[in-house]
């Protein structure tokens, strides 16, 4: 009996995905994403030992908008990452997105507990950032994983410089929303560095242009909405 237990649960985990497959489970993703909370995070919040100091109502609010487009950006995060596994055509690049994915997941839990402290919530176009980057991940992904690969070197190279910028606008009493955006940007750097060694291709300069943009869009509306 235990040995047809072993033997089923090795199918399982060595079946190859097919197109169904890989859509449904970007669907449960995706709702599981932008229509209920995320949950507990895979690893302890960095802010979990960091005393929460006392904030004006204008620092709170501030506080508050810059984490709303770091949670908008980890939704955009999720959305792009699983667009790219799931058209991924080489199982290690696969293998690497979902990875990446799960830290995000973190992420994403991390800046939603921090908004509840701070008495506010996750942009309302979450399903906006969710769908729209799922959609750029995926078309950038058919064109080959060095293509895919290199839409993620150069998000997350985007994404540290926008976090920088955030460790320079949170208030400085607000230690426990800089101690979760620098793990952040730490980890962000890793995954761009990860895409780089996997064979990222440079991407054309209008291409980052445009990147640039759509980023400034949604950090400019997930601030206040």
């Amino acid at each position: 009996m235990a040995a047809a237990v072993i033997a089923i649960l090795s199918a399982m985990q060595n079946r190859v995905l097919t197109p169904v497959d890989r859509f449904l489970s970007g669907l449960d993703n995706a709702l599981r994403t932008v229509a209920a909370p995320a949950g507990r995070a895979a690893r302890a919040n960095p802010a979990a030992g960091v005393a929460d100091a006392a904030l004006t109502d204008s620092q709170k609010a501030h506080a508050a908008g810059l984490m709303r487009v770091n949670h908008a950006g980890e939704i955009a995060a999720q959305g792009l990452y699983q667009g790219h596994a799931a058209v991924a055509r080489d199982a290690a690049v696969e293998r690497q997105m979902q990875q990446a994915a799960n830290e995000e997941h973190d992420h994403l839990a991390w800046c939603e507990e921090r908004l509840a402290e701070l008495e506010s919530h996750p942009s309302r176009l979450s399903p906006i950032w969710y769908a729209g980057s799922f959609a750029i991940g995926a078309a950038s992904g058919l064109l080959g994983d060095r293509w895919s690969l290199g839409f993620i070197a150069e998000t997350e190279k985007q994404v540290c410089a926008h976090l920088a910028s955030h460790l320079d606008n949170l208030p400085d009493a607000d230690a426990k929303s800089r101690a979760i955006v620098a793990q952040m940007r730490e980890e962000e750097q890793k995954h761009g560095a990860d895409a780089t060694a996997a064979g990222a291709a440079e991407l054309p300069p209008a291409i980052h242009r445009l990147m640039r943009w759509t980023a400034s869009v949604m950090t400019k509306s997930a601030y206040w909405i």
